[in-house]
Parts: C-alpha cells; structure tokens; sequence
C-alpha cells in the first residue's frame, strides 16, 4: 500500500521510505498538503545503458586545429549596471 508522508517525515525517516517504496508501492510526499514528488522503485527495465548514438566518435574524428585555437578577447564589461551607487 503506498502511502503520503509530508516532506519533514519523509526526510527524518527516507530509509523507510526507500523500503516501503520497493515492498509496498510508490511514495508521496507532500509540502504544505500538496503532492510534490514520489519516491518509487527502480525495475530492471529502467536500468538500460545508454544507446550509443555515434556522438563520441562524431566528437574524436573531428579535425584538429594546427596550433591550437586563437586567444579571444575576454569581455570586461559586466553586462549589468552597478548597485545602490556602487562605481
């Protein structure tokens, strides 16, 4: 049976949480009444390795610059004006 903790009960006993979330069903935990996350748990589906998508080796073939890249000029400028009268 899953059940609602409030968000203080839940973080001074998660490891009762984690427990009842794998032997009883999924969490909730609530802030001020409302429901704001769950706490469920993981299935051997869910632990799938990530697909290789070819984008490292897109990354590492990519040419090599001869001598590096060139140096950019930092901007100084703090891109905000400055606060109660401060120069």
């Amino acid at each position: 049976m899953s059940a609602i903790w409030q968000v203080q009960e839940a973080k001074n006993h998660f490891s009762e949480v984690i427990e009842r979330a794998l032997t009883e069903g999924p969490q909730t935990v609530t802030r001020h009444g409302k429901p704001v996350v769950r706490v469920v748990a993981v299935t051997e589906g869910d632990m799938q390795e990530p697909a290789d998508d070819g984008f490292l080796e897109f990354l590492l073939s990519a040419p090599k610059v001869e001598g590096g890249l060139p140096e950019m000029p930092r901007d100084t400028n703090p891109g905000r004006s400055p606060m109660f009268g401060e120069d």
